[in-house]
């Protein structure tokens, strides 16, 4: 090949080479510029409060019913908690009056406070009372009872009977699943701190029905009361007892949503049935575990016109013979 082909041939590869470059500038050159937005500083961005979960109306509130959380500002309401602005230390312990869903705002209106006219009445459900058990600082938890727990309600009594003068103890669960609504006149949990107050109290407000509010009347008058402390757990327990156990019907084509709602406001409900007790020979061999037996009883068995004539002690059914006016009790067996 002579010195003139090489020199076209070189010639034509650098133009082509060089053509390529050129196109491929263009096209980059002519794509849509990527453009990254900035974040806004969350610094700067609003906080408001809201709901880490379902909240029913009559629901008292905790430190774990909400949190702050970035909304955007245009978006940002007057009656909405806004951080800085709202404690969150003295919205523990309000009641929901308006039903809020979860990652919803709170707002004012949806929340009263304790001390706020109608508190106690927006705390309670449908159909539900109010009623003011009196206990002792021995018998209430050691003030570890706080308002939106839920307790057993127990009687404690002598039972009197027999002729020895010795009575029988006894002590029985008489009303299960009681929400606490207020300890004497505190109806929150948390103090200026935001962190939970141990203090004794001797009246605690609970939760119930009609019936059961003449129940607790009536036991004021039997004996002393005393409250022991449910596990949260227990709740659900007891009513997959009661459903196993046919206590507790569900609608067959209820949907899953509607199930959960009758499951809830069922677990929710104080229960009356079912009690248990102890005596005192549960807890000591030295105690009885029935009502001690009468002794022998003292009855006339010859009635004249001036009254008895004669007593006898007997024991069980009698026969009475009649002899012109006299009355004789002869007991069974006897002569």
């Amino acid at each position: 090949m002579d010195a003139k082909k090489i020199v076209l041939l070189v010639g034509a590869l650098i133009i082509a080479v060089t053509t390529a470059l050129l196109a491929r500038s263009m096209f980059n050159s002519s794509s849509a510029p990527q453009v990254s937005a900035a974040a806004m500083p969350e610094a700067d961005q609003p906080h408001v409060l809201v709901a880490t979960k379902a909240l029913p109306v009559g629901t008292i509130i905790d430190a774990e019913s909400f949190r702050f959380q970035p909304w955007p500002k245009e978006l940002v309401e007057q009656v909405y908690f806004l951080r800085g602005q709202a404690d969150p230390a003295k919205l523990a312990g309000s009641v929901v009056r308006n039903p809020v869903t979860a990652g919803q705002p709170l707002t004012q209106g949806s929340l009263i406070q304790p001390g706020d006219r109608g508190f106690l009445a927006a705390a309670l459900g449908p159909g539900m009372r109010a009623i003011t058990v009196p206990v002792s600082a021995q018998s209430s938890v050691a003030g570890f009872v706080f308002p939106g727990d839920r307790v057993d309600l127990m009687l404690t009594q002598s039972v009197a009977g027999g002729g020895d003068g010795e009575a029988l103890k006894v002590s029985e669960t008489i009303l299960r699943n009681l929400r606490v609504l207020a300890t004497d006149q505190r109806t929150d949990a948390m103090g200026p701190d935001g962190k939970p107050v141990v203090q004794t109290y001797s009246n605690v407000t609970v939760e119930v029905t009609p019936k059961i509010a003449e129940k607790i009347q009536v036991a004021q008058t039997i004996g002393s009361l005393s409250m022991s402390l449910r596990s949260i757990a227990d709740n659900m327990s007891d009513l997959d007892a009661a459903i196993a156990g046919g206590d507790i019907d569900l609608p067959a084509n209820a949907d899953p949503a509607t199930e959960k709602k009758i499951i809830a406001r069922l677990a929710a409900r104080p229960v009356e049935r079912g009690s248990t007790y102890s005596t005192g020979a549960d807890v000591s061999r030295f105690q009885r575990s029935s009502v001690p037996a009468k002794a022998e009883t003292m009855s006339p068995v010859a009635m004249g016109p001036n009254g008895p004539q004669a007593t006898v002690a007997y024991k069980g059914p009698v026969i009475r013979v009649a002899r012109g006016t006299n009355v004789t009790e002869v007991p069974v067996g006897g002569k």
